[in-house]
């Protein structure tokens, strides 16, 4: 899966973790009462999102070549390596507690020694590698890149991963042409959508992309030529009804069976890229299950790419930190095609800090369309109150009987006033004297 730069080393050490419930200290160093602090988001172990917790951090200084961003207004990216990650599924420098988080967009605070790709109060985006889910981020500067006027902090920090991943695996990687063929696998989530606007850069592009039934509309109206439920239907029947003898490019972010499956949907010269092992990632998958996919993946053998004249690689976005002019040239294409509106991220919802375990839940489920964004200063969504249960109708008072002082029995009529029976008798006339009276009239 697509992951940022690893910068793990130069970060400062990760000291005085510190739960903000009852403040109870970790088995990190104490913080210091004069030491400022800052907010994260912590992966506590490897598991579930019970793992990840809101705690208190002492504020990175920079170190020479570093900057410190506040993360502000604002957003931080999520991403399948992410998820990966938080599940010990996915290769990190650290070990937990650790602050995970690949990406995120802000404005430059403090600069280190020399620094002199961005100065202080520069709005940027930065690829972290890790340490992103906080209020402050320190990286190396290089990894920062000063955002167009026009780009807000929202679609900045959907942009590097994402963007980038797509755009190196399609013109670095399968060297996209005019009249190709490109089937790109999930393509409602934030590669998918980032491939496929880049895709309808190029001229005579045909995309084929799956997705779930309910997000057809959406990646129709994003560029996709051809929508796929892959849920419902084969998506190699569908392919090949458009394309018999396959496409040019498969993207696959899923892995096990689906490798397989995409290679031999390619064409001769055809190429598929693996980024993502989707299929592997799920709360409810056992090991057994994991295991199974595994097995199920593809395996290629030298002859048998040079009998079929097929490609198969992978791309690991980390790796493009040996080659920072890459980075460079590709984030600045990027940015070019944003201003000229050829391209815009979409951002399926912004979550709290607290509520990065929703965030991931969403992912999990394959929920979103687009890309998921975590924000420090966003409050938590209030829980719903539940509704009240309906009015009961009031039942009508029943006429209760009670004792008096001197033993005589009261009656508490309807109005609630209460009278004797024998007062109740002077009021009420007896039927014989009625009688009487009229015969007399």
């Amino acid at each position: 899966m697509a992951e940022g730069t690893d910068q793990a080393e130069q970060l400062p050490p990760q000291e005085g973790l510190v739960e903000e419930k009852g403040e109870e200290k970790s088995e990190h160093l104490e913080l210091q009462p004069e030491q400022e602090t800052m907010r994260c988001v912590v992966l506590t172990g490897y598991g579930g999102y019970n793992k990840l917790e809101v705690q208190k951090y002492a504020k990175p200084k920079p170190m020479k070549g570093q900057v410190v961003v506040r993360v502000h207004a604002w957003q931080v990216g999520l991403n399948f390596a992410d998820i990966m990650q938080r599940q010990g599924m996915y290769p990190s420098p650290k070990k937990p507690p650790f602050v995970p988080g690949l990406e995120c967009a802000g404005i430059v605070e403090e600069l280190g020694e020399e620094v002199t790709d961005v100065e202080v109060g520069s709005r940027v985006v930065c690829i972290t590698g890790d340490s992103a889910w906080s209020e402050y981020a320190c990286v190396p500067g290089g990894s920062c890149f000063v955002l167009p006027d026009s780009m807000s902090f929202e679609d900045a920090a959907a942009i590097p991963v994402t963007y980038l991943t797509a755009y190196f695996m399609l013109f670095l990687c399968a060297s996209l042409g005019q009249r190709k063929s490109v089937l790109i696998h999930m393509a409602a989530g934030g590669v998918g959508v980032a491939a496929t606007q880049l895709c309808k850069t190029v001229e005579g592009i045909t995309t084929f992309g799956t997705a779930s039934a309910s997000k057809h509309e959406t990646i129709l109206a994003n560029g996709i030529d051809h929508a796929i439920d892959y849920r419902t239907v084969d998506y190699v029947q569908e392919v090949k009804k458009i394309c018999p003898e396959g496409v040019d490019i498969v993207l696959d972010p899923l892995g096990g069976a689906d490798t397989k499956k995409g290679y031999n949907l390619l064409r001769p010269m055809g190429i598929i890229i693996c980024f993502g092992y989707a299929n592997a990632v799920a709360e409810t998958k056992s090991v057994f299950s994991a295991a199974k996919n595994w097995f199920q993946g593809a395996t290629f053998s030298p002859l048998q790419l040079l009998r079929d004249s097929k490609t198969a690689c992978g791309f690991h976005l980390r790796h493009m930190q040996s080659h920072p002019e890459l980075l460079k040239s590709g984030m600045k294409h990027i940015f070019d095609l944003y201003t000229e509106e050829k391209i815009k991220p979409h951002i399926d919802e912004v979550f709290a800090f607290e509520e990065v375990g929703k965030a991931m839940q969403r992912m999990h489920q394959r929920k979103n369309v687009g890309k998921i964004i975590i924000s420090p200063m966003k409050e938590p969504t209030p829980e719903p109150t539940p509704p009240l249960p309906p009015a009961q109708p009031t039942p009508p008072k029943e006429d209760v009987k009670l004792e008096d002082k001197e033993g005589e029995k009261k009656t508490e009529d309807k109005e609630g006033e209460e009278k004797t029976e024998g007062e109740k008798e002077k009021e009420e006339p007896n039927a014989e004297e009625e009688k009487k009276e009229e015969a007399s009239a």
